[in-house]
């Protein structure tokens, strides 16, 4: 068993003290000042500098003032371990273990098969939005409507308020959590300047607001609002507190269904969150059957092998802005590009219709891909009618088998013309050039720099997230200028164009890669669905145990405090694991209702 444990706050005698008022003044000038009117366009760096500026000086004032444990958390996975295994949850065949870079992770102590089911947790172990409705906070649910929007803040006060209650049946668990992250907002000013001219910044610096202007309103809600005067947290509710509450949820939320399965709720997974991510596939669902979240394994490990899950298939950008880490070998890494039909256009209203028979958006955000080809089968067909010319248009329209050949505009096997290709090709290699050029640095010299052996980690992963961006960029103007003048030769030959004929149409329909856009979830939005929607599996009951299944996405809340909003002057805004937990990672929005912005909010492009 791991060290007896005191809740307690402590309170430096070095810290001279502050008064209620001062302290309650510093909290307003916060909140107003991340309550105002959206800085313009590139002034967001000054504010997040002044909002930083404030914030380390009510960080100063109360310094030593905190709800700590004993010790150190390896002290307590014994007792983690004890309690999961009084709760029923499954103790046996796995240990908890440090795993070099990767830091702590699921180590196995026997051989264990693929898509064996080796990991279970009930449901009265986890803590989630239900939970905290009926323990002390709920008083205050009821009547704030953040906390009823937000489950994420819900969950990082229930989190905050259990820490603080000695007699918390989740201390086990609690103790067990990092005392502090990787992700952005505990980067130093000088690390986040890193990710200056990225297109992770805008989430980076809307997160750090979000986080400040929440921490500011629930501050003076919890010494000012009648429903709160039985929170244990009067005494201890530094920003520091509010900002690991926040981190500990983002990296570590799920959607799981509610008791009786009619909707779905947020929660913290005990034990489970401890697994590391791998490429892969989820193998994590929840039965409601037996009430419980189910992770089988995703290959064969040999006894003392690392375990490993699969979060999602989410770019760097997500990792580093929701998570705190950057996975070197992601499959499924990308950038995004914001694309659209001016409306000044002459044939504005030709390709806006063309593309809305297809099921694309005449402006929309799409994404550069670090595989081959760059781009998918939805922005191939949104940059072929971005290219088309009146005639190619009308015959899209009115032409022979106008209808059917709308299913082949995300097909790489039915150019529109030769010239069409051409054109496309070359503006994706012209628009990826162009988004280089907007960074401060090179890539070599960004190698360079990851050279330096005294590089902080949070300055390391951001170059490295930068360097990344960077390489997808200059892979898509390799692949645009490949594409570009295979394309000129077949013109230049005078080669046949392949031509569509009604035939086609099976081939279209029976080959996933070939499917017709028009007929299908774009691949884009799929992973929009899986990642941000991510309902767990669902067994009610055996007539339905194969019905939907959907993944508990562990950890990454679309920002436990970020935005969707986009960069001014950006084509692409990425949406964002403290290293050693994690689960397949849950996106989502936490926004304020007055201020949440959605994705169908994207300017339209001036090409």
């Amino acid at each position: 068993m791991g060290k007896k444990s005191r809740v307690k706050t402590q309170k430096s005698g070095t810290t001279a003290a502050v008064s209620p008022k001062e302290m309650m003044n510093l909290i307003s000038e916060l909140l107003q000042k991340c309550s105002g009117t959206a800085p313009s366009p590139g002034k967001e760096w000054e504010e997040y500098i002044q909002i930083r500026a404030l914030v380390e000086k009510i960080r100063k004032k109360q310094k030593g003032v905190s709800v700590v444990f004993e010790g150190s958390r390896e002290d307590y996975f014994s007792e983690l371990m004890g309690w999961a295994a009084e709760c029923g949850a499954s103790c046996e065949g796995f240990e908890i273990s440090s795993f070099a870079d990767e830091g702590y992770g699921l180590k196995a102590t026997r051989d264990i098969k693929a898509e064996e089911l080796f990991l279970w947790i009930p449901r009265k172990m986890l803590m989630t939005v239900e939970s905290a409705k009926n323990s002390v906070l709920g008083p205050l649910y009821s009547q704030d409507r953040i906390l009823q929007a937000m489950g994420n803040v819900t969950l990082a006060l229930h989190l905050l308020c259990e820490r603080a209650n000695p007699s918390s049946s989740w201390l086990p668990y609690i103790k067990t959590l990092p005392a502090d992250y990787d992700t952005p907002l505990y980067f130093e000013e000088e690390e986040v300047r890193h990710l200056l001219a990225t297109q992770a910044i805008q989430d980076v610096l809307s997160q750090y607001k979000n986080t400040a202007r929440q921490y500011a309103y629930f501050y003076k809600v919890i010494h000012t609002h009648p429903n709160a005067s039985k929170l244990p947290l009067k005494d201890a509710f530094s920003f520091d507190d509010y900002r690991w509450a926040v981190a500990s949820v983002m990296t570590r939320q799920n959607q799981i269904p509610t008791a009786d399965g009619s909707r779905v709720t947020l929660a913290l997974i005990p034990l489970w969150d401890m697994c590391n991510h791998t490429n892969g596939l989820i193998t994590t669902g929840y039965n409601l059957e037996d009430d419980r979240c189910e992770c089988v394994a995703l290959k064969d490990y040999k006894e003392a092998e690392q375990i490993y899950i699969f979060y999602g298939t989410r770019s760097n950008a997500e990792f580093v802005i929701h998570n705190g880490f950057f996975f070197d070998d992601n499959a499924h890494d990308r950038v995004k590009i914001k694309l659209g039909v001016s409306k000044s256009e002459r044939l504005y209203a030709m390709k806006a219709e063309v593309l809305a028979r297809a099921g694309i958006p005449a402006s929309s955000i799409f994404a550069l891909h670090c595989s081959e080809p760059p781009i998918s089968a939805q922005l191939l067909a949104f940059l072929r009618v971005f290219c088309m010319t009146e005639e190619e248009l009308r015959d899209y329209l009115v032409g022979d088998h106008a209808i059917n050949k709308i299913f082949t505009l995300g097909n790489a096997e039915f150019p529109v013309s030769w010239e069409n290709e051409i054109k496309l090709w070359t503006f994706l290699e012209t628009r990826a050039t162009l988004l280089l050029k907007t960074y401060k640095t090179t890539s070599e010299e960004d190698r360079s720099m990851l050279e330096k052996p005294d590089l902080s980690l949070h300055s390391r992963i951001a170059i490295k997230l930068r360097l990344a961006e960077k390489e997808i960029l200059e892979r898509a103007v390799s692949s645009g200028r490949t594409k570009r003048l295979h394309f000129q030769k077949q013109l230049d030959e005078g080669a046949p164009l392949p031509l569509y004929e009604e035939s086609d149409i099976a081939l279209l329909e029976n080959t996933d890669a070939k499917l017709p856009i028009i007929l299908r979830k774009l691949e884009e939005e799929d992973e929009r669905l899986e990642e941000e929607m991510n309902l767990v599996e669902m067994k009610p009951d055996e007539a339905s145990l194969a019905a939907y299944r959907k993944t508990v996405l562990n950890g990454g809340s679309k920002d436990v405090n970020g935005t969707k909003e986009d960069p001014p002057g950006s084509d692409a805004v990425p949406e964002g694991k403290e290293t050693g937990d994690g689960l397949e990672k849950t996106p989502e929005s936490q926004d304020e209702p007055s201020t949440k912005r959605t994705e169908d909010e994207a300017k339209e492009g001036s090409e």
